[in-house]
C-alpha cells in the first residue's frame, strides 16, 4: 500500500527538498500551507514537483485546520517544518515566534492525538538550542541553554515531543539538526547572503558584503543529505531523538573564504563589519556528535562543506543572470 506524508513547511528548504525525497520513494505527499496573497511555492518548482504534491491550506496555529489536514490526507506520518525559522527575526517578533515554532508542536500533536495516535511524527529541533555550549561537541546527551526567542521556542517544541512519547505512547521523534543549507535556503540566511552577494559582485552589481561576527563557527551540511535522516528516523522500531550534523565546524570567516574563492576573488577586499548584524546573546560555536545518527539510522552527510558552498555560489551565479538578462543588465 502507498504511503502517506503530510509535511507542514513544504514550501521552505527542508520542506522541499524533503518532499522530493519522498516523492521519489513513492510516497503520496501533502502539504500543510497557510492562506497567503502571494504565490510561495518557488522551492517547489525549482525542483520540479509543484505539480506532484498537493497543498492543503491551514495554519499550524489553527488545531481545527490541522485535525482537518490529518483528516484529508490520513498520513502514515507527518514532517513538522513549520516555524519562523529566522533567529535575529525572533527577537523582533518573539510572540509570534513563540506561537508558531513552539506552539504549534503541540497543535500538531494534539490533532494527531485526537485523530490517529499511531501516525509517526518527526518534530524538525535544532542545534540552537544549545546555545551558551556546554561541552565542545554537543550530542542528544548535551545540556541545552537556549539564547534566543527562536531557541527557547524550539526546546519547548523538543520537550513536548518527548513528552507525547513518553506520555501518550505516540511514535515521536525530534531531529536536532545542526545547521543545513542549499541553493533553494532562504536569502536572509548568512550562507544564502553570502553566495548571493559573491554572485553580485561577481557580476558588478554591488561593492561590498555586509556582515556581523564572522568568526561565531558553524557546523554546516547540505539539506539535501539531512531530509534523509529526517525520513530515516520514523522507519525504526522505536522513536527517538537524534543530532544530526556533519561533525566539523567552521567560521562565518572561511565559509566566505571559500565562497570567493570559488569566482577568482578575496573576501577580505569585499566583507565588511558591521554592528547591526551582531545578535543580542551571540552563539559562537556549534559542532555536532552524529555518532549515534550513524550507528542506529546508518546515516551520515555526504556533502562536504566546500562542494556545499560552491553549489550554492554556482546556483546565484545563474539566478543573477538571468535576472540582468530580464532586465537587460548583460
Amino acid at each position: 500500500m502507498t504511503k502517506a506524508a503530510l509535511i507542514t513547511g513544504i514550501t521552505g528548504q527542508d520542506g522541499a527538498y524533503l518532499a522530493k525525497y519522498l516523492l521519489e520513494k513513492g510516497y503520496r505527499v501533502y502539504g500543510l500551507m497557510p492562506r497567503r496573497s502571494s504565490s510561495m511555492l518557488w522551492r517547489l518548482q525549482y525542483l520540479n514537483i509543484e505539480n506532484d504534491v498537493e497543498i492543503i491550506e491551514g495554519d499550524i496555529t489553527d488545531l481545527a485546520s490541522l485535525i482537518r489536514a490529518i483528516k484529508k490526507s490520513n498520513p502514515n506520518e507527518v514532517y513538522n517544518l513549520a516555524a519562523q525559522s529566522f533567529v535575529a527575526t525572533s527577537w523582533e517578533q518573539p510572540i509570534l515566534t513563540a506561537q508558531v515554532t513552539g506552539l504549534g508542536v503541540v497543535n500538531l500533536l494534539e490533532a494527531i492525538r485526537l485523530t490517529d495516535s499511531s501516525i509517526h511524527f518527526y518534530q524538525a529541533s535544532t542545534s540552537e538550542m544549545f546555545g551558551l555550549i556546554q561541552e565542545a561537541k554537543q550530542s542528544e546527551k548535551t545540556p541545552f541553554y537556549p539564547r534566543s526567542p527562536y531557541a527557547a521556542a524550539k526546546l519547548y517544541g523538543h520537550w513536548i515531543t518527548v513528552n507525547y512519547r513518553e506520555s501518550f505512547k505516540m511514535y515521536t521523534c525530534s531531529g536536532i539538526l545542526f545547521n543545513h543549507e542549499s541553493p533553494i535556503r532562504g536569502i536572509e540566511f548568512v550562507t544564502r547572503k553570502v553566495t548571493d552577494a559573491v554572485a553580485r559582485i561577481k557580476l558588478g552589481l554591488q561593492k561590498e558584503l555586509r556582515l556581523g561576527n564572522i568568526d561565531a563557527k558553524r557546523d554546516w551540511g547540505f539539506a539535501g543529505d539531512y531530509v534523509e535522516a529526517m525520513w530515516l528516523m520514523l522507519q525504526q522500531e522505536t522513536p527517538d531523538d537524534y543530532v544530526i550534523a556533519t561533525g566539523r565546524t567552521t567560521t562565518v570567516r572561511d565559509m566566505c573564504d571559500i565562497a570567493f574563492k570559488h569566482v577568482g576573488l578575496f573576501y577580505e577586499d569585499h566583507v565588511v563589519i558591521d554592528p547591526k548584524f551582531y545578535r543580542p546573546a551571540e552563539v559562537d560555536i556549534l559542532l555536532g556528535n552524529p555518532n549515534k545518527a550513524k550507528e542506529k539510522l546508518g546515516w551520515e552527510a555526504k556533502t562536504s562543506l566546500e562542494e556545499l558552498i560552491c553549489m550554492m555560489v554556482d546556483a546565484d551565479m545563474d539566478r543573477v543572470q538571468k535576472e540582468m538578462k530580464v532586465l537587460n543588465l548583460g
